[in-house]
């Protein structure tokens, strides 16, 4: 975890949490309330996406939201229980508590993203990089090219059956700047 973000900004997120939303489970609110009341707790909880890889972690939905209601995981076990981890919450203040809240967040509140911290426990091949993201975008141009040029050469021949000489001519000439502009973009 870079940076740090103080036990107040968390308190404000979480109050403002609280009055926006409704929990699917009434215990999260219970649990929420309890970390606005021990800030020993609240020092040590970080908000985080994909809280199931952390060691120590719960997950809370609202009632907008098509996720789980409620989990909480340490180490290799998981349970629904929140009376479980409300009890592991006062017993091991101190263990850092990765917290992943599933709320509808489009647009992203400000609030959010001022306690949205990065997962340490991400493993690398799970998240989606701006580089994976262009290999990907270049794929698709590619796959659309090769899909065009498939489309045209058929019509090309349909136009050929047909002796549609002024046909054939237009769209051989509109296959030609094509490769020609996807050999500039491959260079």
């Amino acid at each position: 975890m870079t940076a740090s973000i103080s036990v107040g900004e968390k308190k404000q997120f979480v109050r403002w949490f609280l009055q926006s939303h409704k929990m699917k489970r009434r215990e999260c609110i219970w649990i929420l309330n309890y970390m606005l009341s021990n800030e020993e707790l609240l020092e040590k909880t970080h908000f985080v996406e994909e809280a199931h890889y952390c060691p120590r972690a719960m997950v809370m939905s609202s009632t907008e939201s098509e996720e789980i209601p409620f989990r909480f995981y340490k180490g290799n076990l998981m349970t629904a229980d929140a009376e479980k981890s409300f009890h592991d919450l006062r017993l091991n203040p101190n263990d850092d508590l990765f917290v992943q809240l599933n709320f509808p967040n489009r647009p992203p509140s400000a609030l959010y993203l001022s306690v949205l911290e990065e997962n340490p426990y991400m493993p690398k091949n799970a998240m989606i990089t701006d580089e994976d993201r262009q290999l990907a975008e270049k794929m698709l141009e590619a796959s659309m090219a090769t899909f065009q040029e498939e489309a045209i050469l058929k019509q090309i021949d349909e136009a050929l059956d047909a002796n549609d000489r002024e046909k054939f001519f237009e769209l051989s000439a509109l296959l030609h700047s094509i490769k020609i502009l996807k050999e500039s973009e491959s260079e």
